[in-house]
């Protein structure tokens, strides 16, 4: 063979090969993470951890056959929709959502082929992501949260440890869809206990902060915080403030006690997100969302910081001491 014959074979192989790569390459299926909150130490790792294991436990792995595209709010809600749209332009396989209501409801309204799970929605039925739990119907399925349910729970544990406590405030973010049902709930159960609930609402810090001298303002001697991902992100600021004012607080999610708070009731946050993983696995093997239940939490978490009860010169009762999961002392 002639030796410009050879470099014309030669080179045709290496196109064909090539072609060949990019083939295999956009052949791999490609999940996108729509997520509400920021990526910051111990915040993004808190849920992408055990959401890579159920990924891992389903036989997918990163950069092996799986890639992911990630796309972070910063807990700006705004601009969700158009981190949503990016990801659709990019022609994601999959997106999941992390950061409850707000980034669900932004990928439901850009797409509805691209099958989406969604993680910790208070009510999916309630505000029109679903048809019904058992069977969603459309292009989503997902992990709900009962946020509005455990308000009540909340509440009754306020009253539990100051059951002199006459008032009793709930803070709340307004611009998510879950909050006028949590505030119904609280409400309801502030009713049943006989006390007052003083709503306050804050999307900044600033608001947060304003929202404290709020209470002190209102005399409330308890407060309840909403489980909306941006609090979750001020946690720091929020148990401080709740330390300096000292103002007994019951949060949504262990590492708010892990962090100085006094007591929190949720879900165990890293069971969901690893089952999670496994639906994505599901839907990258052929399932569709319509066909896949969306998922309530069976198992609930009591944390109670001692040290923290006794800076507060709070008594924490054995009716509730006798429930915890975990006792910080």
């Amino acid at each position: 063979m002639r030796r410009r014959e050879l470099m014309l074979v030669l080179a045709g192989g290496a196109m064909a090969a090539g072609h060949g790569l990019r083939a295999q390459q956009k052949a791999m299926p490609v999940i996108g993470f729509l997520i509400s909150f920021s990526r910051r130490p111990n915040v993004g790792d808190l849920s992408l951890g055990p959401l890579t294991q159920g990924l891992t436990e389903s036989g997918y792995v990163e950069g092996q056959n799986v890639t992911s595209e990630y796309r972070w709010a910063d807990d700006d809600y705004a601009r969700l929709p158009a981190l949503a749209a990016d990801l659709v332009s990019r022609k994601v396989d999959l997106i999941v959502t992390i950061g409850g209501t707000p980034a669900a409801i932004a990928a439901k309204s850009v797409t509805s082929t691209i099958p989406i799970i969604f993680t910790f929605v208070g009510d999916p039925v309630g505000i029109g992501l679903v048809a019904s739990l058992a069977r969603p119907g459309g292009n989503l399925t997902g992990f709900s949260n009962i946020a509005t349910e455990l308000t009540a729970k909340r509440l009754e544990l306020v009253s539990e440890l100051v059951p002199q406590a006459t008032v009793i405030a709930l803070l709340v973010n307004p611009t998510n869809a879950n909050a006028e049902g949590v505030i119904r709930y609280a409400q309801e159960a502030a009713g049943a206990k006989g006390v007052q609930l003083a709503v306050l609402k804050a999307t900044t810090e600033a608001e947060i902060d304003a929202s404290f001298a709020s209470i002190v303002q209102l005399q409330a001697t308890g407060l309840i915080i909403d489980p909306d991902r941006f609090f979750l992100s001020r946690r720091a600021q929020l148990v401080a403030l709740a330390s300096r004012h000292a103002v007994p607080t019951v949060y949504t999610h262990r590492p708010y006690v892990v962090g100085g708070g006094l007591i929190s009731y949720g879900i165990d946050d890293a069971a969901v997100f690893r089952q999670a993983g496994i639906y994505a696995g599901k839907i990258l093997t052929g399932e569709k969302p319509a066909d896949l239940p969306v998922q309530q939490p069976t198992r609930f978490e009591l944390v109670v910081n001692l040290k923290t009860a006794k800076e507060l010169g709070l008594t924490v009762p054995p009716s509730i001491l006798a429930r915890a999961d975990e006792v910080i002392e």
